[in-house]
Protein backbone atom coordinates (compact mmCIF):
# COMPACT_ATOMS: atom_id res chain seq x y z
CA UNK A 1 0.00 0.00 0.00
CA UNK A 2 0.88 3.64 -0.67
CA UNK A 3 0.50 5.92 1.89
CA UNK A 4 -0.83 9.72 0.62
CA UNK A 5 0.46 12.23 2.11
CA UNK A 6 -2.56 15.32 1.65
CA UNK A 7 -3.02 18.23 2.76
CA UNK A 8 -4.89 20.28 5.04
CA UNK A 9 -6.83 22.49 2.81
CA UNK A 10 -10.58 21.35 1.33
CA UNK A 11 -9.48 19.14 -0.96
CA UNK A 12 -7.01 17.30 1.41
CA UNK A 13 -10.39 17.28 4.07
CA UNK A 14 -12.66 16.10 1.26
CA UNK A 15 -10.43 13.26 0.18
CA UNK A 16 -10.19 12.10 3.90
CA UNK A 17 -13.46 12.10 4.57
CA UNK A 18 -13.84 9.80 0.99
CA UNK A 19 -11.26 7.17 2.04
CA UNK A 20 -12.94 6.72 5.77
CA UNK A 21 -16.00 6.48 4.23
CA UNK A 22 -14.89 3.55 2.44
CA UNK A 23 -13.47 1.94 5.30
CA UNK A 24 -10.14 2.96 5.23
CA UNK A 25 -7.73 4.30 7.67
CA UNK A 26 -6.42 7.68 7.54
CA UNK A 27 -3.81 9.54 10.03
CA UNK A 28 -5.50 12.98 11.01
CA UNK A 29 -4.10 15.95 13.57
CA UNK A 30 -5.32 16.75 16.68
CA UNK A 31 -4.10 19.09 19.15
CA UNK A 32 -3.14 16.33 21.37
CA UNK A 33 -0.90 13.79 18.81
CA UNK A 34 -1.73 12.21 15.24
CA UNK A 35 -4.61 9.34 15.80
CA UNK A 36 -5.17 6.90 13.08
CA UNK A 37 -8.56 7.27 12.49
CA UNK A 38 -11.66 4.83 11.21
CA UNK A 39 -14.96 4.66 10.93
CA UNK A 40 -15.78 3.78 14.48
CA UNK A 41 -19.29 1.80 13.17
CA UNK A 42 -17.25 -0.07 10.67
CA UNK A 43 -15.95 -3.20 12.46
CA UNK A 44 -13.67 -4.11 9.20
CA UNK A 45 -12.41 -0.42 9.03
CA UNK A 46 -11.73 -0.64 12.93
CA UNK A 47 -9.60 -4.09 12.62
CA UNK A 48 -7.61 -2.24 10.23
CA UNK A 49 -6.35 0.42 12.70
CA UNK A 50 -5.93 -2.63 15.03
CA UNK A 51 -3.66 -4.54 11.95
CA UNK A 52 -1.72 -1.28 10.90
CA UNK A 53 -0.88 -0.59 14.40
CA UNK A 54 0.11 -4.58 15.72
CA UNK A 55 -2.11 -3.21 18.81
CA UNK A 56 -3.53 -6.06 21.40
CA UNK A 57 -7.51 -6.29 20.71
CA UNK A 58 -7.77 -6.17 24.32
CA UNK A 59 -6.71 -2.42 24.54
CA UNK A 60 -9.88 -0.31 23.72
CA UNK A 61 -10.11 2.75 21.43
CA UNK A 62 -10.78 6.28 21.91
CA UNK A 63 -13.86 7.70 19.76
CA UNK A 64 -13.58 11.61 18.36
CA UNK A 65 -17.08 13.41 18.16
CA UNK A 66 -17.28 16.72 16.57
CA UNK A 67 -19.46 18.03 19.74
CA UNK A 68 -21.28 17.03 23.03
CA UNK A 69 -24.27 16.36 20.67
CA UNK A 70 -23.13 13.57 18.93
CA UNK A 71 -21.51 11.88 21.95
CA UNK A 72 -24.58 12.02 24.12
CA UNK A 73 -26.23 9.67 21.14
CA UNK A 74 -23.09 7.40 22.28
CA UNK A 75 -22.82 7.26 25.96
CA UNK A 76 -24.87 8.24 29.04
CA UNK A 77 -23.99 10.98 30.52
CA UNK A 78 -24.11 11.24 34.80
CA UNK A 79 -24.20 15.13 35.43
CA UNK A 80 -20.53 15.78 36.44
CA UNK A 81 -19.37 14.10 33.07
CA UNK A 82 -21.58 16.13 31.43
CA UNK A 83 -20.47 19.31 33.73
CA UNK A 84 -16.68 18.36 32.34
CA UNK A 85 -17.77 17.98 28.61
CA UNK A 86 -19.10 21.66 28.77
CA UNK A 87 -15.81 22.64 30.71
CA UNK A 88 -13.16 20.97 28.72
CA UNK A 89 -14.71 20.49 25.38
CA UNK A 90 -13.24 20.33 22.67
CA UNK A 91 -10.09 19.87 24.56
CA UNK A 92 -7.52 17.02 25.18
CA UNK A 93 -9.97 15.19 27.58
CA UNK A 94 -11.53 11.57 26.99
CA UNK A 95 -14.40 10.39 29.36
CA UNK A 96 -15.06 7.06 29.66
CA UNK A 97 -19.03 6.62 29.89
CA UNK A 98 -21.39 3.95 29.78
CA UNK A 99 -22.00 2.73 25.53
CA UNK A 100 -25.84 3.04 24.46
CA UNK A 101 -25.97 0.20 22.90
CA UNK A 102 -28.10 1.61 20.36
CA UNK A 103 -25.15 3.58 19.23
CA UNK A 104 -24.37 1.13 16.60
CA UNK A 105 -20.59 1.16 17.54
CA UNK A 106 -18.20 -1.61 16.20
CA UNK A 107 -17.67 -4.07 18.92
CA UNK A 108 -13.89 -4.04 18.40
CA UNK A 109 -13.41 0.00 19.46
CA UNK A 110 -14.45 -0.83 23.22
CA UNK A 111 -12.89 -4.37 23.40
CA UNK A 112 -15.57 -6.14 24.75
CA UNK A 113 -16.57 -3.00 27.32
CA UNK A 114 -19.62 -1.91 28.31
CA UNK A 115 -17.97 1.70 28.40
CA UNK A 116 -16.46 3.66 25.53
CA UNK A 117 -13.86 6.42 25.40
CA UNK A 118 -15.01 9.72 24.16
CA UNK A 119 -13.25 12.95 22.94
CA UNK A 120 -14.19 16.07 21.23
CA UNK A 121 -10.56 17.15 19.93
CA UNK A 122 -10.27 21.15 19.55
CA UNK A 123 -7.89 21.09 16.32
CA UNK A 124 -9.65 22.67 13.45
CA UNK A 125 -8.65 19.63 10.77
CA UNK A 126 -9.83 17.70 12.69
CA UNK A 127 -13.46 19.06 13.40
CA UNK A 128 -13.84 19.07 9.74
CA UNK A 129 -12.98 15.67 9.08
CA UNK A 130 -15.48 14.30 11.84
CA UNK A 131 -18.04 16.45 10.46
CA UNK A 132 -17.08 15.22 7.26
CA UNK A 133 -16.98 11.36 8.07
CA UNK A 134 -18.74 11.00 11.37
CA UNK A 135 -17.52 9.77 14.53
CA UNK A 136 -14.05 7.77 13.94
CA UNK A 137 -11.62 5.74 15.94
CA UNK A 138 -8.45 7.01 16.87
CA UNK A 139 -6.00 5.92 18.81
CA UNK A 140 -2.25 7.84 18.14
CA UNK A 141 -0.89 6.86 14.78
CA UNK A 142 2.34 4.95 15.54
CA UNK A 143 3.42 1.01 15.41
CA UNK A 144 2.40 -0.15 19.07
CA UNK A 145 4.12 0.54 22.00
CA UNK A 146 6.12 3.29 19.97
CA UNK A 147 6.43 6.73 20.49
CA UNK A 148 3.69 8.49 19.55
CA UNK A 149 3.36 10.64 16.73
CA UNK A 150 3.26 14.81 16.54
CA UNK A 151 4.12 15.66 13.30
CA UNK A 152 3.13 13.80 9.24
CA UNK A 153 6.77 13.06 9.20
CA UNK A 154 6.33 11.01 12.43
CA UNK A 155 3.75 9.17 11.08
CA UNK A 156 5.30 8.04 8.13
CA UNK A 157 8.45 7.77 10.06
CA UNK A 158 10.39 4.14 8.72
CA UNK A 159 10.59 3.45 12.46
CA UNK A 160 7.71 2.99 14.18
CA UNK A 161 5.24 4.79 11.81
CA UNK A 162 2.81 3.08 9.38
CA UNK A 163 4.11 4.38 5.86
CA UNK A 164 3.01 1.72 4.15
CA UNK A 165 -0.21 0.41 5.87
CA UNK A 166 -2.48 2.92 6.06
CA UNK A 167 -3.94 4.86 2.99
CA UNK A 168 -3.09 8.21 3.92
CA UNK A 169 -2.23 11.04 6.19
CA UNK A 170 -3.43 14.48 6.85
CA UNK A 171 -0.21 16.57 7.18
CA UNK A 172 -1.35 19.85 9.28
CA UNK A 173 1.89 20.47 11.18
CA UNK A 174 2.95 20.02 14.53
CA UNK A 175 0.52 19.62 17.08
CA UNK A 176 0.31 21.84 19.47
CA UNK A 177 -0.20 19.49 22.95
CA UNK A 178 2.28 17.06 22.34
CA UNK A 179 1.02 14.42 24.46
CA UNK A 180 -2.33 12.52 24.52
CA UNK A 181 -5.31 13.19 26.02
CA UNK A 182 -5.84 13.15 29.97
CA UNK A 183 -8.53 10.50 30.19
CA UNK A 184 -11.14 10.49 33.34
CA UNK A 185 -13.76 7.81 33.88
CA UNK A 186 -15.82 6.63 36.53
CA UNK A 187 -15.50 3.56 38.45
CA UNK A 188 -17.80 2.35 41.15
CA UNK A 189 -19.36 5.76 40.81
CA UNK A 190 -15.96 7.53 41.46
CA UNK A 191 -14.56 10.15 39.00
CA UNK A 192 -10.86 8.32 38.53
CA UNK A 193 -8.18 9.44 36.66
CA UNK A 194 -7.48 6.48 34.45
CA UNK A 195 -4.62 8.40 32.25
CA UNK A 196 -2.26 11.55 32.62
CA UNK A 197 -2.85 13.63 30.00
CA UNK A 198 -3.06 17.12 28.22
CA UNK A 199 -5.43 18.78 31.00
CA UNK A 200 -3.86 18.38 34.63
CA UNK A 201 -5.52 16.57 37.17
CA UNK A 202 -5.32 19.78 39.15
CA UNK A 203 -7.71 21.21 36.66
CA UNK A 204 -10.48 18.33 36.66
CA UNK A 205 -10.35 18.70 40.20
CA UNK A 206 -10.94 22.14 40.65
CA UNK A 207 -14.06 22.05 38.20
CA UNK A 208 -15.61 18.82 39.81
CA UNK A 209 -15.07 19.86 43.39
CA UNK A 210 -13.29 16.89 44.94
CA UNK A 211 -10.40 14.80 44.27
CA UNK A 212 -10.13 12.80 41.65
CA UNK A 213 -8.81 8.79 42.42
CA UNK A 214 -6.16 7.38 40.67
CA UNK A 215 -5.89 4.04 38.47
CA UNK A 216 -4.75 0.97 40.02
CA UNK A 217 -6.06 -1.59 37.43
CA UNK A 218 -4.30 -4.59 36.22
CA UNK A 219 -2.20 -3.32 32.60
CA UNK A 220 -3.08 -6.89 31.25
CA UNK A 221 -6.37 -5.66 30.81
CA UNK A 222 -6.58 -2.17 30.30
CA UNK A 223 -10.13 -0.14 31.41
CA UNK A 224 -8.63 2.85 28.87
CA UNK A 225 -6.29 3.02 26.18
CA UNK A 226 -2.70 3.82 27.22
CA UNK A 227 -2.67 1.83 30.36
CA UNK A 228 -0.41 -0.72 29.05
CA UNK A 229 3.14 -1.11 31.27
CA UNK A 230 5.08 -1.10 28.18
CA UNK A 231 3.99 1.70 25.83
CA UNK A 232 5.70 5.01 24.00
CA UNK A 233 9.18 3.29 23.77
CA UNK A 234 12.28 4.07 21.75
CA UNK A 235 14.16 1.21 20.52
CA UNK A 236 17.16 2.48 22.75
CA UNK A 237 17.42 1.46 26.66
CA UNK A 238 15.84 4.21 28.37
CA UNK A 239 16.72 5.68 32.17
CA UNK A 240 14.82 8.07 33.76
CA UNK A 241 15.54 11.08 36.88
CA UNK A 242 19.18 11.08 35.64
CA UNK A 243 21.32 14.08 36.77
CA UNK A 244 24.48 12.87 35.88
CA UNK A 245 24.06 11.47 32.60
CA UNK A 246 27.08 9.08 31.31
CA UNK A 247 29.07 10.26 28.61
CA UNK A 248 27.66 7.28 26.25
CA UNK A 249 23.75 8.57 26.39
CA UNK A 250 21.44 10.65 24.95
CA UNK A 251 20.60 13.17 27.61
CA UNK A 252 16.97 14.69 27.59
CA UNK A 253 17.47 17.80 29.80
CA UNK A 254 15.06 19.78 31.46
CA UNK A 255 15.43 23.53 32.91
CA UNK A 256 19.10 23.72 30.89
CA UNK A 257 20.02 24.34 27.73
CA UNK A 258 21.30 21.57 25.19
CA UNK A 259 20.89 20.01 22.07
CA UNK A 260 18.26 17.66 23.58
CA UNK A 261 16.41 20.16 25.78
CA UNK A 262 12.87 19.18 26.87
CA UNK A 263 12.62 23.23 27.94
CA UNK A 264 15.67 25.42 28.68
CA UNK A 265 13.34 27.41 30.97
CA UNK A 266 11.51 24.17 32.98
CA UNK A 267 8.38 24.92 31.07
CA UNK A 268 6.16 21.71 31.54
CA UNK A 269 4.25 22.59 28.42
CA UNK A 270 6.80 23.71 26.21
CA UNK A 271 8.20 19.70 27.72
CA UNK A 272 5.45 17.88 26.90
CA UNK A 273 5.24 19.62 23.54
CA UNK A 274 8.83 18.29 22.68
CA UNK A 275 8.79 15.27 24.29
CA UNK A 276 7.28 12.17 21.54
CA UNK A 277 9.78 14.22 19.01
CA UNK A 278 12.95 14.56 21.04
CA UNK A 279 12.07 11.10 22.28
CA UNK A 280 12.54 9.92 18.23
CA UNK A 281 15.73 12.21 17.46
CA UNK A 282 17.56 10.86 21.18
CA UNK A 283 16.39 7.19 19.14
CA UNK A 284 17.94 8.00 16.10
CA UNK A 285 21.37 8.79 18.00
CA UNK A 286 21.56 5.07 18.57
CA UNK A 287 22.67 5.31 22.00
CA UNK A 288 20.77 4.70 25.60
CA UNK A 289 19.26 7.71 26.59
CA UNK A 290 18.38 9.16 29.84
CA UNK A 291 15.84 11.92 30.86
CA UNK A 292 16.42 14.64 33.98
CA UNK A 293 14.09 14.62 36.82
CA UNK A 294 10.89 16.21 35.83
CA UNK A 295 8.29 17.67 38.18
CA UNK A 296 5.23 15.13 39.09
CA UNK A 297 2.56 17.60 38.68
CA UNK A 298 0.31 19.45 36.30
CA UNK A 299 1.88 18.41 33.45
CA UNK A 300 4.65 16.83 34.56
CA UNK A 301 2.51 13.98 35.77
CA UNK A 302 1.58 13.17 32.42
CA UNK A 303 5.36 13.26 30.78
CA UNK A 304 6.20 10.97 33.55
CA UNK A 305 3.49 8.75 33.00
CA UNK A 306 4.70 8.44 29.32
CA UNK A 307 8.48 8.02 30.12
CA UNK A 308 7.56 5.19 32.81
CA UNK A 309 5.73 3.48 30.37
CA UNK A 310 8.82 4.14 27.46
CA UNK A 311 11.23 2.87 30.25
CA UNK A 312 9.65 0.06 31.05
CA UNK A 313 10.63 -3.71 30.61
CA UNK A 314 9.11 -4.60 26.97
CA UNK A 315 7.04 -7.99 26.65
Amino acid sequence: MRTLRLPADPDGIAEAARLLAAGATVAIPTETVYGLAADARNGAAVARIYAAKGRPSFNPLIVHVPDLASARTIAAFPPEAEALAKAFWPGALTLVLPLRPEAGIASLVTAGLATIALRVPAHPVAQAVLRAAGPLAAPSANASGRISPTSADHVLDPSGGLDGRIAAVLDAGPCAVGVESTILGWPGGIPTLLRPGGIPAEALEAALGRPLARHEGDPTAPSAPGQLTSHYAPTAPLRLNVTQPSPDETHLAFGAPGPFTLSATGDLAEAAARLFDLLRRADSAGRPISVAPIPDYGLGRAINDRLRRAAAPRP
